[in-house]
């Protein structure tokens, strides 16, 4: 067995065996390991790392039998680094995973224990992190959030920092490698998902398996990515099509893997966005069944499709769901920097996709059709917007959420308090991004006539 299934098989008779404490210490262990090996597996390390975040930990569990003096260079170049976050790193190297994988798990929990000062005492289940507990982000409601939350938070943090991951991550290069390589994604058996090619990019509508109604009596989510108009379409946003379809009630999902930049800068996203919205047409959807969703460049996508077809007299949608939209390129808002030192993602850093030119080229960045917040909102159909309290981009979606306000548009604006950057992609991993999922199923039903905004 590879020793990569030997740490999953192992950890998944880990989380059976576990004691409630255990488990919360160790919550949600099975998803993070999953997502990290293969991540790691693409530069040739099976290595599994988790986050503690109530221990502010590192683990890492090195299977790979090749722990060299280059990776040794390496991980002490991030240890350093994390060290500076005040973060420290447990690593046990060259495992024998299924002789002592467990004495290793008992190991580190005593480390926590000790860590905390709390060796063998007893504590609460509680899915909510104590008050007042000290935190290094400046927010005073970012401990106002649930332990999960935190966890994923500090989760995201680590993974977008490390010296080598983290600059692949920030500035689009992993998502467009774990696009390439990721294993073929397997839809739930009642759904059915199909790539059809354009002329210039591929799209996958994802449907209900024999669904027989024509598809004038349908509705469909248009989802258009994020990634900085750097990232490529990958799984991540195959599982968010198939809940999207799952909280919608059923509803068609289209995901069109448009062109980015450096190769393709703008107007190319927008161009290719335009053709998936007329294909809908084209094929029977009507425009006041098709919902547009995106997120972080995708939502300022969608702000920048409705704007074309409004001013071109195109039929609108029924409505539009942004997630951190990005819709400001020149990075005007103060957030930009009010939080630049809060921003798990984004912040602390230059050299990201927030900073990339490469999408507008030799454009105007405050061009509407490139950064939606210096357009007009007049007649927009209904919006929901969401964004993270600790996100640069905060105003970004407040200053859009105002201007479509003050335009008359019906508008549902939600800052999550302690929140990150596209943090609904956790899906139903931790309670903040299910409520933002609760949310969008809500603003879905508005085109059922069930009220949202009264």
């Amino acid at each position: 067995m590879r020793s990569d299934h030997i740490l999953l098989d192992n950890a998944r008779k880990l989380r059976r065996n576990m004691t409630k404490e255990e488990r919360h210490l160790w919550f949600d262990f099975l998803k993070p390991l999953s997502e990290t090996i293969y991540r790691q597996k693409i530069i040739g390390r099976y290595i599994v790392d988790f986050y503690c975040a109530k221990s502010n930990i590192v683990i890492e569990l090195d299977g790979s039998q090749h722990y060299d003096e280059e990776a040794q260079k390496k991980d002490k170049e991030r240890d350093l680094y994390l060290e500076d976050l005040g973060i420290t790193v447990l690593r046990y190297t060259n495992l024998e995973v299924d002789q002592n994988f467990r004495a290793v798990c008992e190991d580190i929990l005593a480390h926590i224990r000790t860590d905390e000062g709390e060796e063998g005492a007893e504590e609460p289940i509680s899915d909510q992190e104590p008050k007042g507990k000290a935190t290094d982000d400046t927010h005073p409601s970012a401990n106002d959030i649930s332990l999960r939350g935190k966890t994923a938070r500090g989760i995201v943090k680590v993974a977008n920092h490390l010296p080598v991951i983290g600059a692949l991550r920030v500035n689009g290069d992993l998502q467009n490698l774990i696009s390439e390589h990721e294993r073929e994604w397997k839809f739930p058996e009642h759904l059915v998902n199909t790539v059809i090619d354009q002329e210039l990019y591929k799209m996958e509508l994802l449907e209900k398996k024999e669904d027989t109604r024509p598809r004038g009596q349908r509705y469909v989510i248009l989802q258009l990515h994020g990634g900085g108009y750097y990232g490529k379409l990958h799984n991540t946003y195959r599982a968010a099509a198939v809940y999207f379809h799952d909280i919608s009630g059923g509803f068609d999902v289209l995901s069109p893997d448009y062109r980015v930049a450096p190769a393709n800068p703008y107007p190319a996203a927008l161009q290719d966005a335009l053709s998936s919205y007329r294909w809908l047409m084209e094929q029977g959807y009507k425009p006041e069944h098709i919902i547009i969703s995106g997120d972080s460049a995708g939502g300022g996508l969608t702000l920048a499709l409705c704007m074309y077809l409004r001013d071109h007299r195109i039929a609108m949608p029924a409505g539009l769901i942004t997630m951190s939209a990005w819709t400001d390129l020149t990075k005007s808002g103060d957030s930009y920097q009010d939080n630049y030192d809060s921003d798990p993602i984004f912040g602390g850093s230059k050299h990201t996709l927030v900073y990339k030119k490469g999408y507008y080229a030799n454009h105007d960045p405050a061009k509407p059709y490139i950064s939606p917040i210096f357009g007009v909102y007049n007649n927009f159909p209904p919006m929901l917007m969401q964004v993270g309290e600790l996100e640069m981009l905060l105003d970004d979606t407040r200053s859009v959420a105002a201007k479509a306000r003050t335009a008359g548009v019906r508008i549902r604006e939600h800052v999550y308090p302690g929140m990150f950057h596209v943090f609904q992609l956790g899906l139903n991993t931790f309670p903040e991004s299910e409520k933002a999922w609760e949310e969008i199923q809500h603003f879905l039903h508005i085109v059922t006539g069930e009220g949202f905004f009264e």
